[in-house]
């Protein structure tokens, strides 16, 4: 399956998914509950019955969260604002300076607002990747649990680096947490190591790279937007939007999925699936 996140971050990043979906190769999409463009994404999510709707859960971002500063004290800053990257997620848990509830009743708002656009969600992963940290894990897949949604994505890096060692060492926990809730995932993943960057070769390496590992489902997560849009000049993360989008409505990406023996499909094809 590959998977657009990021729908409702703005107008621009919706019409891609649109696009990507109806004349590429995306099968499923991730729904940002804080988005400043939800709304249109939930209109768009609902005139799309073929494309999987999963919820982008976000503790991250220069989106605001749901609930106020008093509800989620743990979660925010003096302005009652997200930090803008996992990192802060990461150091405020290893300072003990996250409560768990304060997760539980942020990510469980979103998750209702998802789950209140009157589609089916199949799946359910987190912005920035930040339920690779064991107390976040614990409580998206008890809240996927709790809403009957089968799919927790399971999120690994590839990457010979000290960081990506590290990232597969934290994915071991989260895929712990998966089956102890009784969810299912993929058998592979790519998209952390190639954030913002996913052009045609990079697509075509990782999809022969899991073929030789024998993976039988793989999830690719992808960030397209279209070239024009101004809501993403706030965003400093180097993506290459548009680039994605070019590279996911190619022909040739559709026949680099058929020659490394795999077919697009969507999360309910994973239920169960023991990776």
């Amino acid at each position: 399956m590959v998977t657009a996140d990021d729908l409702g971050l703005t107008r621009g990043v919706n019409d891609a998914v649109r696009e990507a979906h109806l004349s590429g190769i995306v099968t499923a999409t991730s729904l940002l509950a804080v988005g400043t463009a939800f709304e249109h994404a939930a209109r768009l999510a609902r005139e799309l019955p073929d494309l999987e709707l999963g919820a982008h859960l976000a503790l991250v971002g220069e989106d605001p969260p749901l609930l106020s500063a008093r509800e989620v004290p743990s979660l925010v800053d003096d302005r009652g604002a997200f930090p803008l990257s996992y990192r802060t997620v990461v150091r405020r848990g290893l300072a003990g300076r996250i409560d768990p509830d304060d997760v539980r009743r942020e990510l469980g708002a979103q998750l209702e607002r998802v789950l209140g656009v009157g589609v089916p969600v199949t799946h359910v992963d987190t912005h920035q990747h930040t339920h690779l940290w064991p107390p976040v894990g614990a409580v998206v897949a008890q809240l996927a649990a709790a809403a009957d949604i089968a799919s927790v994505r399971l999120p690994t890096s590839h990457a010979p680096t000290l960081t990506g060692l590290g990232v597969r060492v934290l994915a071991r926990g989260t895929r712990k947490q998966i089956d102890r809730n009784g969810r299912s995932t993929t058998a592979d993943y790519a998209g952390l190591d190639e954030a913002g960057r996913l052009d045609g070769d990079r697509f075509a390496r990782t999809l022969r790279r899991s073929e030789r590992r024998g993976a039988a489902t793989l999830e690719i997560n992808c960030h397209p937007a279209t070239a024009d849009d101004p809501d993403l000049r706030r965003f400093t993360w180097g993506y290459r939007w548009a680039d994605e989008l070019e590279m996911l409505v190619d022909p040739a990406s559709r026949q680099a999925v058929a020659d490394a023996g795999y077919r697009l499909g969507g999360f309910r094809t994973v239920v169960g699936e023991a990776a």
